[in-house]
């Protein structure tokens, strides 16, 4: 019997300020049609889990495409397994803060060790870089910030409540 493994993918720049709009009930189908099992959205900003028999690598590939072809231009996405998305949120450097103003920028590969240098327009948002991921505590809320991150330009972020949701949800597809 196949190993099937939950994943939780993350697009990039969708439904977001009225830009890349794209119906959860398409991105479901998109994901059934790419032979995803147990395919479950969550809020309106494409956020996706699923099971599947593919690797990580496999699945973001697949993904990818179909988004395209959707779209018509490449779609980023981010794809992190339940441990992997579980290891993001029990590693953030700022627990003790409101979940709704701590993010996450999600990334492909680990952020440069210097990555932080490049970093402007910062007011008294906390940073830290994570293993694939890179850390934001806003304390007066994204929204308000002007922070620019280079390096996670790429990347896409959500907030630790967010996080906390989409692990649960994938952990109980297993």
């Amino acid at each position: 019997m196949t190993q099937m493994n939950a994943y939780i993918a993350l697009l990039r720049a969708v439904n977001v300020g009225g830009t890349g709009k794209l119906p959860m009930t398409e991105l479901k189908a998109m994901c059934e049609t790419a032979g995803f099992k147990s395919v479950r959205t969550y809020i309106a900003s494409g956020n996706v889990v699923f099971t599947s028999a593919k690797s990580e690598s496999q699945v973001k590939v697949a993904l990818e495409a179909a988004l395209a072809k959707y779209a018509g231009k490449p779609v980023g996405v981010m794809v992190r397994t339940v441990a992997g998305m579980a290891a993001v949120l029990a590693k953030s450097p700022f627990p003790q803060m409101p979940g709704n103003r701590t993010h996450a920028f999600f990334l492909d590969e680990p952020p440069a060790a210097d990555a932080l240098e490049a970093v402007s327009y910062r007011k008294d948002e906390e940073i830290q870089l994570g293993h694939r991921e890179i850390y934001v505590y806003y304390p007066h809320g994204m929204g308000d910030s002007r922070l620019k991150i280079p390096a996670a330009k790429n990347g896409t972020a959500r907030n630790m409540n967010t996080i906390a949701t989409l692990a649960e949800m994938a952990g109980n597809l297993l």
